[in-house]
């Protein structure tokens, strides 16, 4: 799935050599020993999710679990109350839930939702995580 991984952190990237903040990856035991109770039930309920469409290399680091296949797909990151995900579709979406202004990105726009728990992923942000999968793909 990777088109290169980097020989000093052993993260996988799309591109080859593309810049990165060099930090290995954790194993996902190391990033969930630390946080709030909430982040894996919501962690779970988007994979669950990802791992139907197709295969999903998962990357947890200190600020967050990015999940590519192989270019990002999302970011789950967590906050005080909730945990952002954010994702890039090819259009703009009007929801109430939509947390932050859609900002324009290699011709995708990016977007993030607040999730406080693994019932707010539901067939919307499902939707859109599909989307977000296979725009990762092309």
């Amino acid at each position: 799935m990777p088109a290169w991984t980097c020989p000093e952190c052993g993260r996988q990237f799309a591109r080859t050599r593309q810049g990165h903040e060099c930090a290995p990856a954790m194993t996902l035991e190391e990033y969930f020993s630390t946080g709030p109770a909430r982040e894996r039930p919501i962690y779970d309920a988007v994979r669950a999710h990802l791992d139907s469409l197709g295969p999903v290399h998962v990357e947890p680091v200190s600020v967050g679990i990015f999940m590519k296949a192989p270019r990002l797909v999302c970011q789950l990151r967590p906050m005080t109350r909730w945990v952002a995900l954010s994702f890039s579709v090819d259009r703009v979406l009007t929801d109430p839930r939509i947390s932050r202004k859609p900002i324009p990105y290699s011709g995708r726009w990016f977007h993030v939702v607040n999730l406080t728990g693994p019932d707010d992923v539901d067939d919307a942000v499902r939707g859109w995580l599909t989307e977000a999968y296979l725009a990762a793909l092309e």
